[in-house]
């Protein structure tokens, strides 16, 4: 069985680091790379993120086809009361990888790898796009497994998040990938106007 295409979105500060407190719903990036967001959700049978992420930015993962929203953790622990879980979309599926997922009403739980659930969504669910908002620690195991299809960044140059331990794309520093990934470059649209960069990379058959 074939797997379906994985793309992901980030915002990344001046020295390449993604935030670990707040995110694009906290407004530290430029409306139209909010709207970007939403243009990349419309493509999407599945959203996925991780559960930090989630909360730390208090996602409720809409788009108007109603997309199936995914949520990793490797725990578990889900608080029923974030506003996800009361927000009008499409299907809730909740991943946990060591323990199985806090059980919430209308959602759908699974436990078990992340490899699985990404066959599950495809076997069972059709999804042929999965579209990953974060964050690094996630990212990182998708990359580290060769999943990723498509990259799409904003370069925001107007902030600069720092410190050794600030996570970028693919997590921590020095949590290094089992080998290299190759991307062609896409869509290069620097906007001096927002201090912002927009970037794409497509997956490269050439090493």
């Amino acid at each position: 069985m074939s797997r379906p295409r994985i793309s992901i979105n980030l915002a990344l500060s001046a020295d390449g680091k993604i935030s670990s407190v707040s995110g694009r719903a906290s407004g530290w990036t430029s409306k139209d790379d909010f709207a970007r967001l939403k243009e990349l959700r419309l493509s999407a049978d599945a959203l996925l993120v991780g559960r930090g992420t989630l909360e730390a930015d208090r996602m409720t993962m809409k788009s108007p086809r109603n997309p199936l929203r995914c949520v990793v953790s490797r725990k578990g622990h889900f608080d029923p009361t974030h506003p996800l879980f009361s927000s009008e979309g499409g299907p809730i599926h909740l991943l946990g990888t060591e323990h199985p997922p806090t059980a919430i009403p209308s959602t759908t739980a699974h436990h078990g790898s992340l490899p699985d659930f990404i066959q599950t969504l495809s076997r069972d669910h059709e999804v042929r796009h999965i579209h990953c908002e974060g964050g690094g620690q996630l990212i990182h195991e998708l990359a580290g497994l060769d999943l990723l299809d498509e990259i799409h960044l904003t370069w925001a140059g107007h902030h600069l998040f720092g410190g050794q331990s600030a996570p970028g794309p693919t997590g921590l520093p020095g949590n290094f990938l089992p080998a290299s990934r190759h991307f062609k470059l896409t869509r290069f649209e620097p906007r001096e106007d927002l201090g912002e960069c927009f970037l794409s990379y497509r997956r490269s058959t050439e090493s």
